[in-house]
């Protein structure tokens, strides 16, 4: 279905592969590892295997799609995500926002209420809105722990749809993984899918994304006509 414009009334962001391009400093320090072992890799494609590893290691919900929620140890995996982040950050010192993107939010924070839904926890969140120095645009931050169950549910979405005073129907979730086209349609949101980061077309084509954007900076002139 297309985007419907005239419904768009407050904009949720995923963090990573839509906001933020850290990770592929982090896939480029571990592909070394991952092309070792390409003969045990599907079609041998080593840089895919290793941009995988990096999704799950964000935030295992991206990859294991909510079965961890589901049976009652989220919790426990997202310990384990938040200490993996904490090693990250101890090896790559500084956030790297795409192109454009803090100019963008800039322009686009004048017309709608912004939000962070992202499975990252929160503080590691707010670390990447300060270091980018866009912590300003947003209305509020939904991290991994913030409501009971994270992306690809729809709570989180909920939750940032309350603070920001509108209906989740009326928001628009922006994000680079069937993670969030799946949270985004489940809370009756629109969705828009974006290829900076770890999503492939087909993939969120088939979850339901509304549109697909090559880069998250395109929302500019898709939404600022």
């Amino acid at each position: 279905m297309p985007l419907d414009l005239t419904r768009i009334q407050a904009l949720c962001f995923d963090i990573d592969g839509t906001l933020n391009d850290t990770d592929d400093q982090y896939v480029e320090k571990i592909e070394p590892f991952f092309k070792t072992i390409r003969f045990l890799l599907p079609g041998g494609d080593y840089s895919r295997a290793a941009r995988r590893f990096v999704m799950w290691a964000e935030a295992p919900g991206n990859l294991l799609l909510g079965v961890p929620d589901r049976f009652g140890f989220d919790e426990e995996l997202a310990k384990l995500s938040s200490w993996i982040n904490q090693k990250r950050k101890a090896r790559i010192r500084h956030f790297r926002p795409f192109n454009g993107v803090p100019d963008m939010l800039e322009r686009l924070s004048k017309r709608y209420p912004l939000s962070v839904v992202s499975a990252r926890d929160e503080s590691t969140s707010r670390d990447f809105l300060h270091q980018a120095g866009i912590e300003k645009n947003f209305k509020c931050v939904a991290g991994a722990q913030t409501v009971k169950h994270t992306k690809p549910y729809p709570d989180p979405i909920f939750w940032a749809a309350k603070q920001m005073g509108v209906e989740p129907a009326n928001c628009l979730m922006i994000g680079d993984t069937v993670v969030d086209i799946r949270a985004g349609k489940s809370a009756g949101s629109q969705t828009i899918g974006v290829l900076c980061g770890f999503g492939e077309e087909p993939e969120l084509r088939r979850q339901g994304a509304d549109e697909i954007l090559a880069m998250t900076v395109e929302l500019t002139d898709r939404l600022l006509k």
